[in-house]
């Protein structure tokens, strides 16, 4: 039982989770604004060529 306390303790004060929570979330948001972009250009692009397109 002393060791099962002993790791929890070592667990709780052990900031290595930690590190990977945050650099999940900062993976997490950096892929949003990925696919935010790349849905903007995608649009815009798609707007360009409609408007060549009905130029000629």
């Amino acid at each position: 039982m002393k060791r099962r306390t002993q790791r929890i303790e070592r667990l709780a004060r052990s900031e290595d989770g930690l590190t990977a929570t945050e650099y999940a979330v900062m993976l997490a948001l950096i892929i949003m604004v990925c696919i935010n972009a790349v849905q903007t250009l995608g649009c815009t692009a798609k707007m360009t060529f409609i408007n060549v397109a009905n130029s000629m």
